[in-house]
């Protein structure tokens, strides 16, 4: 073939034939990422149940299932970067029920016909107009069966999932929030001094909120359920964290010496090991409690002790004492925290305030805590949770998590209250 004929023939191909489907392809391409950049699915596993997680699942794998009750709402929440619409759907089976469906002011009635499979249901079109947190919220009407439905996820489609930040993991609980404190560098931390005030409301079942914690322990109060609150004080054994004490060596595990009367205490697992110690106590909101860990060093082992101040009886309780193994120093890494460790409750905002915290040193000088730096667990710094926060509000620090509502804090932030003035004074029993 003649050379400028081929390299016509070859010019005419590439222009109209290997251009056009190499565009088509690329046409294809570019409205695949932007169709799956503009779709997200809210898993049903990360659901919530309002008021209370009654006459309804949420299963971990599968989502809201078994959903009975007219009483509980289902929940979805997220985080809109960029304002846009913004269509829902529901990833849903029933066997024939109508439901509600509720975000940004918008409400539409869906009716589910009998559906044997999971199936996508359009339900409303919304403009979302400002960045922020925005719930879907999910309320049952009428059913002809048992359930209402199972909803297997939430979808969202359009420009508003741009950047959209949800939780993609059936971990519901909210992020667990610390105020680390930096005593006098070389001072010998024998006592730990602190007081923790929860304001009246705050106080939801599943939340602890811990006082004095330093590197082998933590002392705090908890609200366990709608019954029983608790005093905690716990220390780790020596070596790994295995799952179950029972695969601790002996000459690892703490040894309980003493324990204060009516006072449960007992080995634990399951995130690191070590003694556990507790006392029910109905503790108040908006009352002030205080706090006061001990430790004495003796070659390799450390004894560490936790008094709680009993406002009733006007005097300290002992809690318990452990002694530690491969120890042997006197306390440190103090802090504070508060954390959620309800599933259920993951949505609903707790907070407490942390305050006069003091150090006395082995040589029985006091030192006052007034700093502190935020920090922030595995949940908030992989942003699977972006609703928590603290700071400082003249004597008290505080901390707070969940409720998804703006973070006012990030990790690393330092924060400092008005001045401790007057060292504890301490009376502890004799014995």
């Amino acid at each position: 073939m003649h050379p400028g004929l081929f390299k016509v023939l070859f010019e005419v191909y590439f222009k109209h034939v290997f251009m056009k489907k190499l565009g088509t392809a690329l046409l294809l391409c570019i409205y695949a990422l932007t169709t799956s950049a503009q779709s997200v699915t809210l898993p049903g596993f990360t659901a919530y149940a309002s008021p209370l997680e009654e006459g309804i699942v949420i299963d971990e794998h599968r989502g809201v299932e078994n959903w009975e009750s007219s009483q509980a709402e289902v929940k979805f929440y997220c985080y809109i970067s960029n304002p846009g619409k913004l269509n829902i759907s529901l990833d849903a089976k029933s066997t024939g029920a109508s439901l509600k469906v509720i975000t940004n002011g918008v409400s539409k009635q869906v009716k589910l016909s009998s559906l044997n499979d999971y199936t996508k249901l359009p339900v409303l079109q919304t403009e979302i107009k400002k960045a922020g947190f925005y719930d879907i919220t999910i309320t049952g009407l009428t059913k002809t069966g048992k359930t209402f439905a199972d909803i297997r996820g939430v979808i969202l489609e359009g420009t508003a999932t741009k950047d959209i930040q949800y939780n993609p993991k059936p971990w519901r609980r909210s992020a667990s929030v610390h105020l680390k404190y930096t005593p006098p560098a070389n001072e010998k931390v024998e006592w730990f001094y602190g007081e923790i005030k929860v304001p009246t409301g705050e106080d939801k079942i599943g939340t602890y909120y811990m006082s004095c914690g330093f590197h082998r322990g933590y002392f705090g109060i908890q609200v366990n359920s709608a019954t029983e609150r608790r005093v905690i004080f716990s220390v780790w054994d020596a070596g790994g964290e295995p799952e179950t004490r029972d695969k601790v060596r002996y000459e690892d595990q703490v040894t309980l010496l003493a324990k204060g009367d009516e006072v449960v205490a007992h080995g634990f697992g399951g995130e690191g090991t070590g003694g556990h110690s507790h006392w029910v106590y109905n503790w108040q909101a908006d009352s002030t409690y205080r706090f006061l860990m001990h430790s004495v060093p003796e070659d390799t082992y450390t004894t560490y002790t936790a008094y709680f101040y009993v406002p009733e009886h006007k005097e300290w309780k002992l809690v318990a004492s452990f002694r530690a193994p491969k120890d042997g120093q006197y306390m440190k890494n103090l802090y504070s925290f508060l954390e959620n460790f309800s599933f259920e409750n993951g949505n609903i905002s707790c907070k407490a305030y942390y305050g006069n915290h003091w150090i006395k040193t082995a040589e029985g000088k006091w030192y006052p805590l007034n700093q502190a730096k935020f920090s922030n667990d595995a949940t908030a710094r992989a942003k699977d949770r972006l609703d928590y926060g603290g700071g400082a509000e003249q004597q008290w620090f505080y901390l707070w998590t969940a409720g998804f509502k703006p973070a006012n804090a990030k990790a690393g932030d330092t924060f400092e209250h008005t001045s401790n003035v007057n060292s504890p004074v301490i009376n502890l029993p004799k014995f």
